[in-house]
């Protein structure tokens, strides 16, 4: 559990306890945890989110006949759906942490969520970026969007993108408390 110290942020200290009173409660105080950090509502809102849209990606970009002609169209829907199984992945893990009433904020954990979360959010946004310039190539040539699904590729590149803007809070949240702890253990 995260406790906050009289040092850290001055508050009256607490009359000391008995030794042997376990049902007592902690020393400090209990810091709220923020809304989109990993085990809350909020957290579980984005993974939910990010897997939502990559899988509107994937079945967008799917309905066209002709993306596994255009090999940026493939790596989108590569992407994606290595985005959507670790979203899904990650948000079981909530979903049990919430259920559990348990803390997923460990130094361990967080540091593999933020990895996991650079890697697929790199993928994703280069793989939307590719698909945009490629679709953009494409509208620009009114003969070949006549017979292309234009519409739909811009969808899909269009949830791609909404799938990294959600991912990109998780990472940050990760990203944050794993150097916050790695810095106050080096202390």
């Amino acid at each position: 559990m995260s406790f906050s110290r009289p040092t850290v942020h001055p508050v009256q200290a607490p009359p000391p306890q008995a030794q042997g009173d376990a049902n007592a409660a902690p020393f400090g105080v209990r810091m709220k945890k923020s809304q989109g950090t990993p085990g809350t509502l909020g957290g579980l809102g984005l993974r939910l989110a990010q897997a939502s849209f990559a899988a509107a990606s994937i079945a967008t970009m799917a309905s066209t006949h002709v993306f596994s002609s255009v090999s940026a169209f493939r790596y989108l829907v590569a992407a994606a759906i290595l985005q959507c199984l670790w979203s899904l992945v990650l948000a079981l893990v909530e979903i049990y942490a919430i259920l559990v009433k348990r803390s997923v904020m460990n130094l361990k954990a967080a540091g593999i969520s933020s990895v996991g979360d650079g890697i697929t959010g790199s993928l994703t946004f280069s793989a939307a970026c590719a698909s945009a310039g490629v679709t953009a190539l494409i509208g620009s040539d009114v003969e070949m969007c006549a017979g292309n699904s234009c519409a739909r590729f811009m969808a899909a590149v269009a949830m791609a993108f909404l799938s990294w803007f959600a991912l990109a809070p998780s990472f940050l949240f990760n990203f944050a408390f794993t150097a916050s702890r790695l810095a106050a253990l080096s202390r």
